[in-house]
């Protein structure tokens, strides 16, 4: 004979909260889509508010933020976006853009003046340039490399393109995920990691367009990957939590007493 253990009553104060995290519960089970939407974007523009706070002088407020960000980013400024300058990026000379190289202004900046060649990869070169955030000249880079902010856009990007086909679409294919959002990351990225100094093969790096398209596909096919299940999930916790609200009579929820236990 199994035994239901009956539900705890909570009263005064002690309710007002539970009914109160309850509704913030339920809220954000119905809106995880637009939180993370928002988050994203926001974590993105927040990356860009430095640059904009350097150019116009407010120097502590922007270093915070950099220091904030600097934990979850490497902020190489050969592999930056800038603001306010010359150019929106300065990709190394081994790009091979039609940008005119980092080293070239580098040269002319007195952060890179103990460098012996700039346009050899070093540990001095990858620390000075990480520590850099820009001039007069250049501008002032974001809080985060180019790969960060286009993973983030990405991000964002899918919860737009998941909105309309939301409950009506399945988790995208390992294979597909795999082809489309890892393979392509994982070559643009390692390739240009594992042998800066040509030890495995010739020194490469990336472009900044290869950057944000392999940035945006991760993003967008995490979201393919990941909203779907959080959608069953979200909309399985709503519902749950909605039944006890409506157990409880609170107003909104279910029709009569505003009276009940949660």
């Amino acid at each position: 004979m199994s035994y239901r253990r009956p539900p705890v009553k909570v009263k005064g104060p002690a309710r007002d909260v539970a009914i109160f995290l309850h509704k913030l519960i339920y809220r954000l089970a119905r809106n995880w889509l637009g939180v993370i939407g928002a988050v994203s974007f926001i974590f993105v523009g927040v990356a860009f508010l430095a640059p904009i706070l350097m150019h116009y002088g407010a120097t502590d407020a922007a270093y915070s933020i950099y220091r904030l960000y600097s934990g979850l980013c490497h902020q190489l400024a050969y592999r930056s976006w800038f603001l306010f300058g010359a150019q929106p990026a300065y990709p190394r000379e081994l790009a091979h853009t039609s940008l005119t190289p980092f080293e070239v202004y580098a040269a002319r900046d007195p952060a890179f003046a103990h460098i012996e060649n700039l346009y050899e990869w070093s540990p001095a070169l990858q620390n000075a340039a990480r520590a850099f955030v820009g001039n007069d000249e250049m501008g002032y880079k974001a809080a985060l490399c180019e790969r960060d902010v286009a993973i983030y856009l990405g991000i964002f990007l899918a919860t737009l393109l998941f909105r309309p086909v939301r409950g009506r679409i399945r988790p995208a294919p390992m294979w597909l995920y795999g082809w489309l959002g890892i393979l392509p990351i994982a070559i643009d990225g390692l390739s240009q990691l594992l042998s800066p100094t040509g030890a495995l093969w010739p020194p490469r790096e990336s472009t900044p367009l290869f950057r944000t398209v392999t940035g945006i596909l991760f993003g967008v096919m995490n979201g393919w990957l990941a909203f779907p299940v959080l959608e069953e999930s979200a909309r399985s916790l709503a519902e749950e939590v909605r039944g006890k609200l409506e157990r409880a009579g609170v107003s909104g929820f279910a029709p009569g007493s505003d009276r009940g236990d949660v």
